[in-house]
């Protein structure tokens, strides 16, 4: 999920165009030398960009920053800096310059962007939340931070998707141990598991078979009431759900389960999240 590339030229152009409008015919010439080199910066950094050469397009977007530290080119040199070691997964490094970006520039007015590149490069960078959980839950606190202080920007709608996404992994986290905990007939800590799912995360993909597993488990040790109220509960929410037939099969021994629907759910197309970097760029010194 990459920039594309000829908006990225289009984005230069727009740079080098404001950089000759806001000057005027008569200039000092030192001014005109730091212009002439940021100039140069920036065509050398974007050629390197469309060649792959990462390293060395950051490095010159870093020197147009510190060349021209108090002008307007200097926050966006830094996002581009940023920018391109996210389009390379050089996640590392990309959160580096963002967070050295927000706390530079505080008051940057591109910075619910510079907010929602750094959550999009914790997001990237899950690799396995059953391990690792520092990525997912960085992720989620900037996602969060997005909604809370930017609800009126085009990613705040994303952030609140992303959340979404985020809830169902920490569920599955929990899922997963849970499982390992019914594996290993540990009843108790797989039921205080699958509780915790409904408690916290019931707008999960998980939840329906967090009921089912609370259901069978109860049948098994015997508390057959608490079975059938969780049967019941998952019978009210979800009565066409594979996971209720299961429950089902556990007090009707001869029920049929040959018949199964497949449910699926559709999530965005990732591609479509850069649509509104696209808008943000295009309007950028307007």
């Amino acid at each position: 999920m990459k920039f594309n590339i000829r908006f990225l030229l289009i984005l230069l152009i727009c740079f080098l165009q404001f950089a000759c409008s806001k000057k005027e015919k008569v200039t000092i010439l030192k001014e005109q030398d730091l212009q002439s080199q940021m100039t140069e910066l920036y065509y050398e950094g974007y050629e390197a960009f469309l060649d792959r050469d990462i390293l060395f397009a950051a490095k010159k977007f870093n020197e147009a920053e510190l060349i021209f530290p108090q002008s307007d080119w200097a926050p966006i040199s830094a996002l581009m800096t940023a920018y391109i070691y996210y389009s390379d997964d050089y996640y590392s490094d990309a959160i580096y310059h963002l967070e050295r970006y927000l706390k530079v520039y505080p008051n940057h007015k591109d910075k619910d962007y510079g907010h929602y590149l750094l959550a999009m490069c914790y997001y990237e960078n899950i690799i396995d939340e059953k391990r690792d959980l520092g990525p997912l839950l960085n992720a989620k606190k900037e996602f969060e931070y997005i909604v809370e202080n930017y609800s009126g920007t085009e990613f705040a709608s994303d952030a609140k998707f992303k959340l979404d996404l985020i809830q169902d992994r920490l569920a599955g986290k929990e899922m997963y141990i849970a499982r390992h905990y019914v594996k290993s007939k540990k009843w108790i800590p797989a039921i205080n598991r699958f509780k915790i799912i409904l408690e916290k995360y019931e707008t999960s993909v998980y939840v329906e078979e967090a009921i089912h597993r609370l259901a069978e488990i109860h049948y098994i040790i015997g508390l057959e009431n608490e079975a059938k109220k969780y049967a019941s509960l998952l019978g009210y929410n979800y009565g066409s759900s594979k996971w209720y037939k299961a429950s089902y099969k556990l007090f009707n021994k001869d029920y049929d389960m040959s018949e199964k629907k497949i449910f699926s759910i559709k999530k965005k197309d990732k591609k479509s999240l850069f649509k509104n970097f696209k808008k943000r760029f295009k309007g950028l010194f307007n």
